[in-house]
């Protein structure tokens, strides 16, 4: 046992103090502040140059009554935006644009109908903001217009515009309320792609770690002292382990930052999600299937990494892995909107796509009890069966050099090591 826990301390605090390893959790970190507080930094940037300034629009307005009240309409939505009436005809403003002298201008009539039409020139072709703040502004003068037109007041007119009262109600015994829904699935989601990325960069890293030590020979002095099932276990433990605390140091940044953002006033992540609302039994069904998700798909990373005597292999070698987990997500993402799906329950119980479909499933349904533990057990004796037959493949795995060809390697390997 002492070997043991040489190899996982060894495997953790390696990795640990590696210079790609700090970057990359240093940046993380970062990151999420900076997502935390993105509003605050784009006030600021927008402050700092100049953004924050009155936009001008210049106006040819053909019926002599539009613009005082567009001006109106854009000053009660404060958009940053102020009409001027034009000096200039139409061909002096579209000069200008083409110079970039002003950024666009707008024709303004009325047609027989007494109805509004407009007309926006611009040289930007990715111009989508202003023109629909603009329209949004004459399309509420329109109904104004309207209005005085059949004589009603502003509050006959506030009726016309009245929302209905919906209510959605589902007696699914599984269901959730709509509220709590919207809050589940961002929660699920967001945890999602921490499972889909902690699985696949740390198997890939277990994968890259045994080649690594194939390829420099320390293989063979390793296994001199201790047997290939305790190195492979070792390792899996080890790099979990460490993948285990960057998360959770993620987790705590996280926490932080949402916390420092809405103690400011700002907008931001903690608009959708509240962490208060969040069910404690999501986060431990969370924790749970990222352990038993990662445990799956670093042993059998593990025992690919073994057939390989080249890190240039891994890659090759892990690719069905990889495509396992790749297709797992893509089922639970599908079933974001509609989790009641007939073929997520079915998926919910294939140990390689469990921890994500069934994770999907048990965040945004009442679901009986009986069932995520049904699939809990069905990982559970799918991990001990592949750490059985992994550990047999390792045993000879870790002897076997040259060019790796394929899969069929794995024959060769369980042979190699009843020798």
């Amino acid at each position: 046992m002492r070997e043991f826990w040489i190899i996982f301390k060894q495997a953790f605090i390696t990795k640990a103090k590696t210079k790609s390893f700090i970057i990359t959790t240093a940046i993380m970190i970062a990151a999420i502040f900076l997502f935390s507080n993105m509003t605050k930094l784009i006030d600021a940037v927008q402050i700092a140059t100049g953004g924050d300034q009155v936009d001008a629009l210049f106006v040819i307005d053909h019926s002599g009554e539009l613009v005082e009240r567009l001006n109106v309409q854009l000053e009660t939505n404060n958009t940053g935006i102020i009409a001027i009436a034009s000096d200039k005809d139409e061909a002096a403003l579209l000069k200008d644009v083409k110079k970039k002298e002003i950024d666009a201008y707008l024709t303004l009539k009325l047609d027989a109908k007494n109805t509004i039409v407009a007309n926006y020139t611009t040289m930007d072709a990715i111009d989508f903001s202003a023109p629909e703040v603009i329209l949004n502004s004459l399309q509420a003068i329109q109904t104004e217009m309207k209005a005085e037109e059949l004589s009603l007041s502003s509050e006959q007119v506030q009726t016309l515009f009245s929302p209905i009262s919906f209510e959605k109600k589902s007696i699914s015994p599984s269901a959730k309320s709509e509220e709590e829904l919207n809050q589940a699935r961002i929660l699920v989601y967001v945890l999602m792609f921490v499972i889909y990325f902690a699985v696949i960069l740390y198997s890939s890293m277990i994968a890259t770690e045994v080649a690594t030590e194939k390829s420099s020979r320390v293989m063979e002095i390793l296994i001199s002292s201790v047997s290939p099932v305790k190195h492979m276990f070792a390792k899996v433990l080890g790099i979990g382990s460490l993948g285990l605390v960057q998360i959770i140091t993620y987790g705590i940044a996280g926490f932080i930052a949402m916390k420092t953002a809405s103690g400011n006033g700002q907008t931001g992540l903690s608009d959708f999600v509240s962490l208060s609302d969040i069910q404690t039994s999501t986060l431990v069904y969370a924790v749970i299937f990222f352990l038993l998700g990662y445990f799956l798909y670093a042993t059998l990373a593990a025992l690919l990494g073994s057939l390989v005597s080249r890190t240039e292999d891994v890659q090759q070698m892990i690719m069905p892995m990889t495509l396992l987990i790749v297709v797992a997500f893509m089922i639970a993402a599908s079933g974001l909107g509609n989790p009641e799906l007939g073929y997520l329950k079915i998926a919910s119980y294939i140990p390689f796509f469990a921890p994500l479909v069934m994770f999907l499933r048990v965040g945004m349904l009442d679901l009986p009890m009986w069932e995520p533990l049904l699939s809990i057990a069905i990982m559970l004796v799918t991990i001990i069966l592949l750490g059985w037959f992994g550990a047999r493949v390792y045993r000879g795995g870790v002897l076997m050099y040259g060019p790796s060809r394929s899969l069929k390697d794995i024959k060769r390997a369980i042979q190699l090591g009843k020798e």
